[in-house]
């Protein structure tokens, strides 16, 4: 393998690493959330707010990395942003109140931010355009697998050894990957982009007139809301709805998550590059189908039980995990290089200040008003929201530049 081979490969498996622990991080709280509500006497709508507060200071923090990489480049901030998330892991084995957990919460959200802002900058500037979904594909097969990983963790280690235990195993790789990125040479901003791009896809004010980045933001929000809120009640829903044990139901849904995570990860992006070939619209609408498609499997999830439901949710996480490197590919190729950063952090903004941070909190107070079987139908309404605003958006997909044996052969090289 020559060395302009080696440094793409090489950054996006240490990268891919990173966010795996990034979700490992995110998820393994929810595994024993109900030990540590029992610790705490804590009902379902303030453990919600755990993740409202989270994402909150997530998104407050968002804006500020862009400049941040201008000022110190990239991959120093990256690497900050890690070790900062690392060490705030390794303390949330040492709280003993809720008002210690939700000061976690902000300090990992702003640790993160810086991640998941520029990491993705990172990764679209060592490949072409035409391989972004596979290449995204594989950079967020960590978001499924990383998170199926904290619910096992936290599983199998929470009633052993109790639920400060997982802590402790997830803060220390995070530091170790973070300082091995440092000796990775960072990617000239916007190497593979076409050259032939209109103007609005470089500034900030494009972007409240992009609508092939507006289509493809509003629809991940809408998907977000319903992950979201899947990710952190459907281990509770298991066991107060069907009376798994923590361990069974981490187990079923964190393997469930992990091994659709992977191949449907991989599957969703090596199938809208290869559509791309046919239409440009191919990652909104790989994203629309399979988000379309979901809805008849999440109803099976919720509405049955023993093994039809263990299908139905095999099945409803395999196609909503589907888009995630086509729909990710989506806005990283929506915007030019010169304000990715900044479109990203807008991007993130809204799909969790419309997603992932009312969701849960949501989730958590008609789960108390009603039943937590009820309250799962706005994710449904959620995911059908997403569906319609993915395939509205297919008509602004912007054209996909052709690779030429110039850029390929200087791949990865400064």
């Amino acid at each position: 393998m020559t060395e302009t081979r080696l440094y793409p490969r090489t950054a996006l498996a240490l990268l891919t690493a990173l966010n795996l622990l990034n979700y490992i991080d995110r998820s393994v709280l929810f595994a024993v959330q109900e030990m540590v509500k029992a610790e705490f006497h804590r009902s379902d709508a303030a453990f919600g707010l755990l993740t409202s507060v989270f994402f909150i200071f997530y998104m407050c923090a968002a804006p500020f990395m862009g400049p941040l990489a201008t000022r110190f480049s990239r991959k120093k901030v990256i690497c900050a942003g890690a070790i900062l998330w690392s060490a705030a892991t390794l303390l949330t084995a040492f709280t003993h109140n809720f008002t210690e957990l939700l000061i976690r919460h902000t300090v990992v959200g702003i640790g993160e931010a810086s991640f998941v802002i520029l990491s993705p900058t990172f990764v679209a500037d060592m490949f072409p355009e035409r391989q972004r979904g596979r290449v995204m594909g594989i950079f967020y097969l960590a978001i499924p697998v990383g998170t199926a990983l904290g619910y096992v963790l936290g599983g199998f280690m929470g009633p052993a050894y109790g639920w400060r235990a997982p802590f402790y195993v997830g803060a220390a790789p995070g530091v170790l990957l973070a300082l091995l990125l440092l000796l990775i040479p960072e990617p000239p901003l916007g190497y593979f982009d076409s050259p032939h791009q209109s103007p609005d896809r470089n500034t900030l004010k494009g972007l409240a007139r992009n609508p092939a980045f507006l289509t493809a933001t509003f629809g991940m929000a809408a998907m977000t809301f319903a992950l979201g809120g899947l990710q952190v009640w459907m281990p509770t829903f298991l066991q107060r709805v069907h009376g798994y044990t923590v361990s069974q139901a981490n187990n079923l849904f964190g393997l469930s998550i992990a091994v659709n995570g992977l191949v449907a990860s991989l599957a969703g992006g090596w199938l809208s590059d290869a559509l791309l070939r046919r239409t440009r619209a191919a990652h909104y609408l790989v994203s629309a189908v399979s988000l379309g498609l979901g809805i008849p499997a999440m109803w099976i999830a919720l509405f049955t039980s023993g093994r039809t439901m263990v299908v139905g949710i095999f099945f409803a996480e395999f196609l909503l995990l589907l888009n995630t490197g086509p729909l990710n590919a989506a806005i990283i190729n929506s915007v030019g290089a010169q304000v990715r950063a900044m479109a990203l952090a807008v991007n993130i903004f809204i799909f969790h200040l419309f997603g992932d941070v009312p969701s849960a909190s949501l989730i958590g107070y008609l789960s108390d008003q009603y039943s937590l079987r009820l309250a799962f139908l706005g994710p449904m309404i959620a995911i059908a929201l997403s569906s319609a605003i993915l395939f509205y958006g297919m008509q602004f997909a912007p054209p996909v530049a052709t690779e030429s044996p110039s850029s390929v052969s200087g791949a990865g090289a400064g």
